[in-house]
């Protein structure tokens, strides 16, 4: 006996090949009639130059809108002392009425908007009809009136189709729920889901922001190799390719890190770039593999200047996106932004050392700090832990467990503990565990959260920072968390290079050993550093998680227009 659900998905199949073959059908009627379903002569035949968009459309007939709809009296007077004839282009997303007289609503870039087909006022080209389907391109080309209903409409004198779609557009409701089946088909989740478009502008919007931020301070914008001879710029595993013609392995980067730093040491005293980074790292709603970053670098800076940067940075690139919609006549998508976001911008950002970090949300949690900051060597285990340490670490979790007002990962918190190898690393594996995954609830203004600078990182997890004056066991960095998302590392940039060299080397051990998220030994970028860089301070960025932020959307693969999938399964 077949399947229930594979004679269902066979149904559905078959359905959707009727539908096919009958919009073919229409196709070559079309052509019978020696006419071209897909016509490349727009800008001769339909004086393209003067194409409107539909966001122009409703921009010049706005003083005649109210909650009600359109007034025609109010319609009709703009008309007469100015334009009266537009030509759209769009996608066909709607229709309605058959017989003499039909509506259709078409969407372009900027928006939708109601064209109205009459028999009388098309004459023979009201036949074209009978061969459009939803998702055809149309052109029409007539006046702007405005219905019994008070829609805005354009009464049609000329109706062309300028491409036909052979398949049939999804069902937002029930043709493109399926999640996967979006981000694969991403063109259809467009076309079903208009707001998917709103946060591909707004990426575009923001990139453009920021740009004009640095721009506007001097930064020079830079573009710096995606095939790297070494590991290096940040501690992740790279992916592998190899170059046939000089018989080179090679590594598609990281980061752009260490070239950034040697156009310092070369003179360029203020430096960023935008571009894609690469790591071979799990999937997740805040990982993807192939990702976009900015990095900049500031000679003559510290990391204090970079947190006063990039609190001015965030705050104008929102600015931006807000003014570029009301702009454009889309308040209402900047609104709905705003309005998924559980954080504030307005405000201060929080400073916050790691350390204290960890000790605030243990007393959050009902924990006295030194109960747990003092018993990493009890509370570590491997493989290898004395059965007396771990019992007493197992009970030492007990009694944690059942004070705290946290629901706290202890278990992979002691695994973590136990594969670090210094006391720095500890406190770093304390602070994951124990502060990140409560920053939103430690951080508050009101019913939202405030972003969080997290500083003064421990040196061993931290091989490009420069140390601090006062505590060498420090290093001058800072991570930026919004809403619990890290967005943003940054730090006082290491220029010793006898320093560097010992990191490296560090780094180089650590390989040894079996780690895969290190560093290799750059020897160049050493001999660098020995020609002399300024002091300065380095920022990175996540642009997809900065997206993310602003738009309010759950996954990064929301804000990427074609995320990495699994093969399409067949």
């Amino acid at each position: 006996m077949s399947d229930p659900s594979e004679q269902n998905r066979a149904g559905a199949e078959t359905g959707e090949e009727a539908l096919i073959q009958a919009r073919r059908d229409k196709m070559e009627r079309i052509r019978a009639r020696g006419e071209q379903p897909f016509p490349n002569d727009l800008a001769r035949d339909l004086d393209q130059g003067r194409r409107s968009f539909v966001s122009e459309i409703r921009k010049l007939f706005e003083a005649a809108s109210s909650e009600a709809g359109y007034d025609a009296e109010k319609v009709e007077a703009i008309c007469a002392s100015g334009q009266r004839e537009f030509l759209v282009f769009g996608r066909l997303i709607g229709r309605r009425g058959f017989g003499k007289a039909s509506f259709l609503k078409v969407r372009d870039t900027s928006g939708e908007l109601q064209l109205f087909a009459k028999v009388d006022k098309l004459g023979p080209a009201f036949e074209v009809l009978k061969d459009l389907d939803l998702g055809d391109h149309v052109a029409g080309r007539g006046s702007i009136v405005v219905t019994k209903t008070g829609e805005l409409s354009l009464e049609l004198t000329e109706l062309r189709l300028i491409g036909k779609a052979l398949r049939p557009p999804a069902d937002k409701w029930h043709g493109l729920s399926d999640v996967d089946l979006r981000y694969r088909q991403r063109y259809v989740d467009m076309v079903a889901n208009p707001e998917v478009i709103d946060v591909i502008r707004a990426r575009a919007t923001v990139l453009g922001a920021l740009r004009s931020f640095l721009d506007a301070r001097a930064f020079v914008e830079v573009e710096t190799p995606s095939l790297h001879p070494l590991i290096g710029g940040a501690a992740a595993r790279p992916f592998i390719t190899h170059h046939n013609t000089l018989d080179m392995q090679l590594f598609l980067r990281i980061a752009p890190e260490l070239y950034l730093k040697r156009l310092l040491v070369g003179g360029i005293e203020r430096v960023y770039e935008i571009g894609r980074c690469y790591r071979n790292e799990g999937i997740s709603t805040r990982h993807n593999p192939e990702f976009t970053m900015i990095e900049l670098y500031q000679a003559y800076a510290d990391y204090e200047s970079l947190m006063n940067l990039a609190e001015e940075m965030l705050r104008f690139v929102d600015r931006a996106l807000e003014d570029k919609l009301r702009q454009e006549g889309r308040a209402g998508v900047y609104g709905a932004f705003r309005e998924a976001r559980t954080f504030r911008l307005d405000e201060p950002f929080a400073r916050v050392p790691l350390s204290q970090a960890i000790d605030r949300a243990l007393e959050r949690a009902g924990l006295e700090p030194k109960s747990v900051t003092g018993a990493y060597d009890v509370l570590a285990v491997d493989d290898g832990t004395n059965a007396d340490v771990r019992a007493a670490g197992d009970a030492l979790v007990r009694e944690l467990a059942q004070k705290s007002g946290r629901k706290i990962d202890w278990g992979n918190f002691r695994r973590a503990l136990g594969k670090s190898e210094s006391s720095g690393e500890q406190t770093f594996v304390a602070y994951e565990y124990l502060a990140e995954p409560f920053l939103v609830e430690d951080y508050r203004s009101g019913s939202q959260s405030i972003p969080v600078f997290i500083i003064d990182y421990p040196a061993d997890v931290s091989p490009l920072s420069r140390r601090k004056d006062k505590d060498p066991t420090l290093v001058d960095r800072f991570e930026l968390f919004v809403d619990g998302r890290e967005i943003a590392n940054a730090f006082s940039e290491l220029n010793d290079p006898d320093d560097q060299a010992a990191r490296f080397q560090a780094q180089v051990a650590r390989k040894a050993k079996g780690a895969e998220e290190t560093m290799d030994y750059d020897e160049d970028y050493i001999r660098a550093l020995e020609h002399g860089m300024p002091p300065a301070a380095g920022f990175g960025m996540g642009i997809d998680r900065l997206i993310m932020m602003l738009t309010g959307q759950p996954s990064i693969r929301d804000v990427i227009a074609f995320p990495l999938l699994r093969p399409e399964a067949r």
